[in-house]
C-alpha cells in the first residue's frame, strides 16, 4: 500500500484533472453552439445572390441599379456581368443566370432551344435606347439617310466623298456578331427593316468587342464610323442626324425624339427571367420598373419606360 500522504497527491490531481476535463467540455459545447448559430444568423441577413448577365450595352445601367438596390437591401447580393446579349441568353438556356440581359429580343430559334432544355424565358421591357451613328468630331459630314448609312455599313459606299465628306475612305466599325447591337443594326438599319432582305456587313468591317472600343476608335480615327447606345455618347465624338428617306427630316437621337418616335433608330432593352420571377428576383425586377430605378435610366443617357 501507498502511504498516506501519496493518496492524498492522487486525489489532488483527480480532482485538478477532472476540473481541467469538465471545462474543456465546455468550451467544446459552447463552441458547437456558436457553430449552429452562425448559419442562421447569416441566412437571417442574407438571402443570397442574383446572377444578371448578358448585354454590354445594358450593362452600365445594370451595375448601376444593382449597387442603388445592395443599398437598400443589403441582404441581396446582385453579381452582374457582359458579354453580350447572346451570351446572357445563352446563360439562361443553360440555367446559369437568374436574369439575362438583352438588347434584342429572344430569337425564335433561342426560345425553342431554352424550351427543349427545361427553360421557359419570361421578357421584361426595362428601359428605352437609341442607336446614335457616330463619327470623328472633325468629319464635316453631318447627315445621313437610312439607306447612306445601309449603303455604307454593305460596302456599296466606300468613300466619304459620295456622302458630301472629303476624299477619305470609309472605316467602318461594328460591335460583334454576339452582341444584340449588332443584331439590331444589321436587321432594321442595314437590311432596312425588310424581311426578305439578306445584305450583311462588309467584308471589311472592323468589329469590336464593347461599346467603348467603338468610342475610343471614333475619338483617334477621322474616317471612322460606327453605332453605339445613347447612353455612350459623349462629347468627344460627333452625332449624325439621320432621316428615314431622302427630302426627310434629319432627326438627332434624344430621349424625346425616342419617346416621340421620330427617332428611327431606336429599341426596347429587355431582362429574361426563367418563368415568372418569384421571391427577390420578383421584388428585384418591381423595383427595377419603380419610378426610383427608372431615374437611374433618365441620369445614364437612356430613355425611361413609360409607367
Amino acid at each position: 500500500m501507498l502511504p498516506e500522504p501519496f493518496h492524498h497527491i492522487i486525489f489532488v490531481m483527480k480532482t485538478r484533472w477532472l476540473a481541467i476535463i469538465l471545462l474543456f467540455c465546455m468550451l467544446i459545447a459552447q463552441s458547437s453552439c456558436a457553430g449552429h448559430a452562425s448559419p442562421s444568423a447569416e441566412k437571417s441577413t442574407h438571402l443570397g445572390t442574383i446572377e444578371n448577365k448578358g448585354s454590354d450595352t445594358i450593362v452600365n445601367l445594370a451595375l448601376a441599379w444593382a449597387e442603388e438596390y445592395q443599398t437598400i437591401h443589403p441582404e441581396v447580393h446582385l453579381s452582374v456581368t457582359g458579354g453580350g446579349s447572346g451570351t446572357g441568353i445563352a446563360a439562361l438556356i443553360n440555367g446559369t443566370v437568374d436574369i439575362a440581359n438583352a438588347s434584342r429580343q429572344i430569337k425564335e430559334e433561342e426560345r425553342e432551344s431554352a424550351l427543349a432544355n427545361g427553360t421557359e424565358p419570361v421578357e421584361f421591357i426595362i428601359a428605352r435606347d437609341a442607336i446614335a451613328v457616330i463619327v470623328h468630331l472633325d468629319n464635316p459630314v453631318d447627315y445621313l439617310t437610312l439607306e447612306q448609312i445601309s449603303d455604307i455599313y454593305s460596302g456599296k459606299i466606300s468613300n466619304w466623298l459620295e456622302v458630301g465628306g472629303e476624299d477619305r475612305p470609309i472605316v467602318r466599325l461594328s460591335r460583334e456578331t454576339n452582341s444584340g447591337t449588332h443584331v439590331y443594326f444589321l436587321e432594321e438599319v442595314i437590311r432596312l427593316g425588310e424581311k426578305e432582305n439578306t445584305t450583311l456587313f462588309s467584308r471589311d468591317t472592323l468589329l469590336l468587342p464593347s461599346s467603348e472600343g467603338i468610342s475610343a476608335e471614333i475619338r483617334q480615327n477621322p474616317n471612322a464610323i460606327g453605332y453605339d447606345g445613347l447612353g455612350y455618347v459623349t462629347e468627344e465624338m460627333k452625332v449624325i442626324g439621320v432621316a428615314t428617306a431622302p427630302g426627310g427630316d434629319y432627326i438627332f437621337p434624344s430621349q424625346a425624339t425616342v419617346n416621340s418616335g421620330e427617332y428611327p433608330i431606336a429599341r426596347d432593352l429587355y431582362m429574361y427571367t426563367n418563368g415568372q420571377p418569384e421571391g427577390m428576383i420578383a421584388d428585384y425586377l418591381a423595383w427595377i420598373l419603380s419610378p426610383d430605378a427608372q431615374s437611374i435610366v433618365t441620369e445614364l443617357g437612356f430613355v425611361p419606360i413609360k409607367q
